[in-house]
């Protein structure tokens, strides 16, 4: 990890869950990092709770990743401020409480393309041509996906319907390799991988499904996906990791 000691990275839907766990992690392990999301106040909550020290390595920016205006400006000032990006943690999603096959669905639907898949190509291209101007140290591009991105989930008629959110993670999965293919073309040494874990004990969980889970299933701690992301970006430069996948032990999925 010392060769990212004192570089930059940015990180989506920071103010809670694996995003907030890991802009603790990366600035524990000597990174300046700046944290992207909607509740930008929890971001600075979050940094008058780190060690006096390390206050000064986080950086919160208001930022709605739907929104492609606010991820440029984003990524501009980060630049302008910080001299460029070398690790990005694009980790910001929802799950929308509908059915897919379902009334009136629309807005919930789009919502979340737009923050799962769109946000995501937002966020990567503007880290990718950041990165690719920096020679001297190759950069590492991380995808959060989930194991929904894998096989889809059956939680059975008592429990809501997770809609689009797979198909949303699907494209995630598929998209990594597309990165991988593109980060080659150009030549660069930037690495893509993408952490895919079980269910996280998080808020991003309607609050139907967080009654039930919570009470009958195990579940991982967003601090154990941010050691995910660490692992992944302290392999060796020439490694490349293309995704991890790790559960909660006795999940049943």
């Amino acid at each position: 990890m010392e060769r990212w000691r004192n570089k930059v990275a940015v990180v989506s839907g920071a103010s809670a869950g694996i995003g907030a766990a890991s802009a603790r992690a990366l600035v524990g392990a000597g990174l300046l990092v700046v944290g992207l999301a909607r509740r930008q106040d929890r971001i600075e909550q979050l940094r008058a709770q780190l060690p006096v020290s390390q206050q000064r390595r986080l950086h919160a920016i208001q930022c709605d990743i739907r929104h492609e205006s606010q991820v440029l400006q984003a990524f501009e000032w980060t630049k302008r401020q910080l001299g460029g990006v070398h690790v990005l943690v694009s980790n910001a999603g929802i799950m929308a409480t509908t059915e897919l096959s379902g009334a009136g669905n629309t807005q919930p639907i789009r919502d979340t393309i737009e923050t799962n898949i769109m946000g995501s190509v937002y966020c990567v291209r503007e880290a990718f041509q950041a990165m690719r101007q920096d020679e001297q140290q190759p950069g590492h591009v991380i995808i959060v996906n989930s194991v929904a991105g894998q096989q889809v989930p059956n939680l059975g008629a008592q429990l809501p319907s997770l809609n689009i959110y797979p198909a949303s993670k699907f494209a995630l999965r598929a998209m990594q390799e597309i990165y991988r293919q593109e980060f080659q073309r150009h030549k660069t040494q930037v690495r893509v991988s993408t952490i895919s874990p079980g269910i996280v004990d998080t808020d991003i969980l309607p609050e139907q499904l967080q009654g039930v889970i919570k009470q009958h299933m195990p579940m991982l701690r967003a601090e154990d996906v941010a050691d995910a992301i660490l692992w992944t970006i302290g392999t060796p430069a020439n490694v490349q990791v293309q995704n991890i996948t790790i559960k909660p032990q006795g999940e049943k999925f």
